[in-house]
């Protein structure tokens, strides 16, 4: 696996990266169309894209960073059969060491429907494991998504 730091995609990248986005996440968060991908990533700012590959050059992972009300958030997907391998962890230090500071929203519950009629798992144990803060108190809930947001801080030793 090699990971690949861009700022702008291909037009090839976009459409496996929503792919990938419809696979894994919930049903009801699905950008149906490319240009509901592409309005989804023109509302983002200071965006950088952290491409994760196989060694047949196929997109199994994505992360990607973003400004929002003055902090540093950040999303990950990867595909279900690269999971529990460590590349999400692998990504999440790759963005770590471009990062003071990552947000995120987290779903936290298990009663989500993937597209392919699977429950999504909730990947918070993944973030605790990864040195994650979750922040109970800050909850989005809306048409799309029912989470709780998430933070890691470096710890300048």
């Amino acid at each position: 696996m090699k990971i690949i730091e861009k700022e702008n995609l291909s037009v090839e990248e976009k459409e496996a990266l929503r792919e990938l986005w419809n696979d894994e996440y919930p049903l009801r968060l699905n950008c149906k169309t490319t240009a509901d991908f592409e309005f989804y990533l023109n509302s983002l700012s200071n965006t950088k894209h952290y491409l994760l590959f196989n060694d047949a050059d196929k997109i199994n992972g994505w992360a990607f960073t973003f400004l929002r009300d003055q902090e540093n958030w950040f999303a990950i997907i990867l595909d279900h059969k690269t999971q529990g391998k460590g590349n999400g962890s692998l990504l999440i230090n790759e963005l770590k060491k471009n990062n003071n500071s990552l947000n995120g929203w987290v779903i936290d519950q298990e009663n989500e429907v993937k597209q392919n009629k699977e429950f999504y798992i909730s990947p918070m144990p993944f973030y605790i494991k990864n040195d994650f803060t979750v922040l109970k108190e800050v909850r989005i809930e809306n048409e799309k998504m029912s989470g709780v947001k998430i933070n890691w801080t470096n710890e300048i030793k």
